[in-house]
């Protein structure tokens, strides 16, 4: 029995995911429109966002964890802005510093008229849900091209994982600032 005045710490029901970083850059990309970019003027001609991502997370079990969907569009020939490529990442829930190369793909008509149709009109396959990027159902049916890659860094901070039972170390923490807090 607790002493009287002693307050009593109740044990945890949820546990906190703290995430900072950036979507920084993309290889193989043409343009982009979500935040506006235009290629680098160096060797790999690579597009750079460093798009800010900062995100806290409250809950009982990882199940299902969240992801980041990336769509990049940018103007074909005419001018129209059409897609230029999609992915996902799952965002990670190990304390320390990550970094993740996305890579993107493309929807494709499947058949050459369609291909001369879509380049007429300027009307390209895209997903309009971006369920479908996440979870990948109704895609094994999708003809699709690969289009280069996006870098996504992130910064994690976990809180209480512990103790509910998640048991979940850094892979590396070169930064001590940034580790579990029980």
């Amino acid at each position: 029995m607790a002493a009287a005045g002693a307050a009593v710490c109740p044990s945890p029901t949820v546990f906190l995911l703290m995430v900072n970083g950036q979507i920084e850059s993309a290889q193989g990309l043409e343009e982009g429109i979500s935040q506006i970019t235009s290629k680098n003027r160096n060797i790999q001609q690579d597009l750079v966002w460093n798009f800010p991502i900062d995100i806290t997370f409250k809950s009982t079990n990882p199940f299902g964890w969240p992801q980041i969907v990336i769509s990049v569009y940018g103007p074909d020939v005419f001018g129209n802005d059409v897609v230029r490529g999609y992915g996902a990442v799952h965002v990670p829930f190990t304390p320390g510093r990550h970094k993740r190369t996305i890579p993107m793909f493309v929807p494709e008509s499947t058949s050459k008229l369609q291909k001369f149709t879509s380049w007429f009109t300027g009307r390209h396959p895209e997903f309009t849900d971006p369920k479908v990027i996440a979870q990948g159902e109704g895609r094994e049916v999708t003809r699709v091209r690969s289009q280069g890659f996006v870098t996504v860094s992130f910064n994690v901070v976990t809180k209480d994982m512990k103790k509910l039972g998640y048991d979940v170390l850094p892979l590396s923490t070169p930064n001590p600032s940034l580790t579990s807090i029980t």
